[in-house]
């Protein structure tokens, strides 16, 4: 799977983005088929303790999947979006086996 990390007017540091590849890596063990994922880094108000924004844009075969999550951490918004996708994917899996 192709996949390019997006972080939005900053620099996500090395550790995140290895974070990021192996949480959305773990998604082809329920479906091997994805061609190609993106992930976009945001961060909200400042205000706001959980301003730190992920979005997950997975490209499968005849569909497009996505889930955004804003939790106080990167690491925490991309665990709650992968388990999304995660829901996602095997929902698309079952549609191709029916």
């Amino acid at each position: 799977m192709d996949l390019q990390v997006h972080s939005v007017h900053f620099d996500a540091d090395r550790k995140l983005i290895d974070f990021i590849n192996k949480r959305i890596g773990k998604l082809e063990l329920y479906f091997d088929n994805i061609i190609q994922g993106e992930v976009f880094l945001k961060l909200g108000n400042p205000s706001e303790p959980e301003n730190k924004v992920a979005e997950i844009k997975l490209a499968i075969p005849g569909k497009e999947l996505f889930a955004k999550k804003q939790c106080k951490s990167f690491e925490e918004a991309t665990d709650l979006a992968c388990q999304a996708l995660k829901r996602q994917v095997q929902k698309h899996k079952e549609k191709l086996s029916a």
